[in-house]
């Protein structure tokens, strides 16, 4: 025991310590938080006037209230009566179903050939597949109508879909990611048990690849049910519009044709997001897998 040392400096306690680490951790929580209340808000203020101002009558659209003040339904029943919209969406899913499946097994279907196979080549042909992406739709929009027009398709729902059963080269390029990310084992294994390369594309490779399909199929689906381009120079009879056609027409009509039926507008406009809605989350796991799977396995 030493009698001459001085005493150190009181022990600072355990908890004290502790307890500004989690107050740090607390404090960058709630301001993650509140960063995504704000984005989230910011976003989905627009789909909600909408929703709002489809409930308000002519006079009120615009007075930028969440809450109508005057709420009608009178709006939803007017614009089946003003505009063939049960037609336009017949259409449109017609158009999206075959332009989704379509893309989504061509693009399947050529990317297990650059996965799978091996001839010489294969790098600088796929090179130029990717390549095509590069190019702006502006350069392959006239010699593509000039096309369809030669082979009398031009005001039919033929253009809308057809090209998709060439495949896409984004997809393509996806796909491929995921096909070359399987084992080969598995394929040799089949191969030796008998099994042909269009078994083992239809019964192997794509059930293993299922989170990238669903993927495939709702960007497609996305962007076939939001196509304004193509439907504007191939349609020309209004029974074959699709929805987005049909808004532009029904946004002449009462937008800017001198009537300024704002509340029709924004009442078909509900009517055509809502479907990408309920499509976003009846397949929101399966894409949320297929986005996480292609981060992990590209």
């Amino acid at each position: 025991m030493s009698g001459t040392g001085h005493p150190g400096p009181p022990a600072r306690p355990a908890g004290r310590a502790e307890a500004r680490p989690r107050r740090r951790v607390t404090v960058s929580r709630v301001v993650v938080l509140a960063a995504l209340v704000a984005l989230t808000v910011v976003f989905i203020y627009p789909f909600v006037w909408l929703v709002s101002a489809s409930f308000k009558p002519q006079g009120e659209v615009f007075d930028n209230r969440l809450i109508p003040e005057t709420f009608t339904v009178e709006n939803y029943l007017s614009v089946w009566h003003e505009a063939p919209m049960l037609l336009w969406l017949g259409n449109t899913v017609l158009v999206t179903v075959l332009a989704a499946v379509t893309v989504t097994f061509s693009s399947a279907l050529v990317a297990w050939g650059f996965a799978y196979f091996r001839f010489p080549g294969r790098g600088m042909l796929f090179g130029v597949v990717l390549a095509t992406m590069m190019l702006p739709g502006a350069v392959t929009m006239v010699p593509t109508f000039l096309i369809w027009n030669t082979l009398g398709q031009v005001d039919t729902l033929t253009p809308l879909w057809a090209g998709n059963m060439f495949g896409s080269a984004f997809y393509i390029f996806l796909l491929r990611q995921f096909f070359l990310s399987l084992p080969r084992d598995v394929f040799e294994a089949a191969k030796l048990d008998g099994a042909g390369n269009w078994t083992m594309f239809r019964r192997i490779a794509l059930p293993l690849t299922r989170p990238a399909l669903i993927v495939t199929l709702i960007f497609e689906f996305q962007a076939a049910w939001t196509d304004l381009m193509r439907p504007l120079i191939y349609l020309r009879d209004s029974e074959k519009f699709t929805i987005p056609r049909g808004l532009k027409a029904v946004l002449d009509q009462f937008g800017f044709g001198g009537n300024w039926h704002w509340e029709i507008v924004v009442t078909a406009s509900v009517i055509t997001t809502v479907p990408m809605i309920i499509l976003f989350f009846l397949g929101q796991r399966h894409f949320t897998e297929g986005i996480a799977t292609t981060g992990v396995k590209g």
